[in-house]
């Protein structure tokens, strides 16, 4: 068993609230640590924490508090037994922070949560393709970010994007950008370019950043009607989707 240990920051039972899976319920394994600090974050786990929290019961967020780091031992029963018998999850979001900060632990731990036989959906900020690479064949399904500078307030990582993209599409991908009311037309057209060089065919999810911290107000509709409008010109599939969880206000 895994002598690497993790450090988490939550183990929770929702649904996903992004991309074509949205409405699907998962089984959210949340990693601590980020590379990138995005102004637009709605998690805020750059920094790893002493303790990670797991819910009781799905929905409530009855949380427990348990010491980190993480044996894979005891993430494997805790994942085990919130899956139960019935096994009416779709996937195991593995989601962050980043987790491919972490790929030494998921090396060895994902052969042996794989065994549940459910799909592992990887979150990714799409900067690591070495550390990517390294676990491609562990995965089944990849939510990728492509960081659009004006909302993330960082540097431009289309070489990494780019890399990382390519290896992510050996296995089924969507490719996720976040714009704000600050978004400029070349962005989404350089993100919608890059990832019709790697397959015109993978789907562009734009999402609205929503309000909250930083963000005070939601892209017009207009605006985003014609950033559709631009990522078209580039892809076949494209689409509009809000973070639907936080609407609800769910985790």
């Amino acid at each position: 068993m895994n002598k690497t240990p993790a450090h988490l920051i939550e183990i929770f039972d929702s649904i996903q609230g992004e991309g074509p899976y949205l409405g699907l319920r998962q089984l959210f394994i949340r990693f601590s640590g980020c590379n990138l600090s995005c102004a637009y974050c709605d998690t805020n786990y750059a920094e790893l924490v002493k303790q990670c929290r797991v819910e009781q019961t799905p929905g409530k967020a009855d949380f427990k508090k348990i010491d980190n780091p993480l044996s894979a031992e005891d993430l494997q029963n805790i994942i085990i037994s919130k899956l139960g018998k019935r096994r009416i999850h779709h996937s195991i979001s593995i989601t962050g922070g980043e987790p491919l900060l972490q790929v030494e632990f998921l090396k060895e731990f994902l052969p042996e949560i794989k065994k549940v036989n459910l799909p592992i959906y990887l979150e990714t900020n799409g900067t690591l393709p070495d550390h990517l690479s390294e676990i491609i064949d562990l995965v089944d399904i990849i939510a990728f970010d492509i960081k659009i500078p004006s909302a993330t307030g960082l540097s431009d990582y289309s070489v990494e994007s780019r890399k990382a993209l390519s290896v992510a599409s050996q296995k089924e991908v969507f490719v996720k950008a976040v714009y704000t009311k600050e978004v400029k037309p070349t962005e989404i057209d350089a993100a919608a370019k890059l990832v019709a060089e790697i397959n015109p065919e993978i789907l562009l999810v734009l999402q609205p950043a929503t309000p909250g911290g930083t963000i005070k107000h939601l892209p017009p509709a207009d605006l985003s009607l014609a950033m559709y409008s631009i990522a078209k010109r580039s892809l076949a599939n494209v689409r509009i989707i809000p973070q639907v969880h936080k609407f609800m206000k769910i985790l």
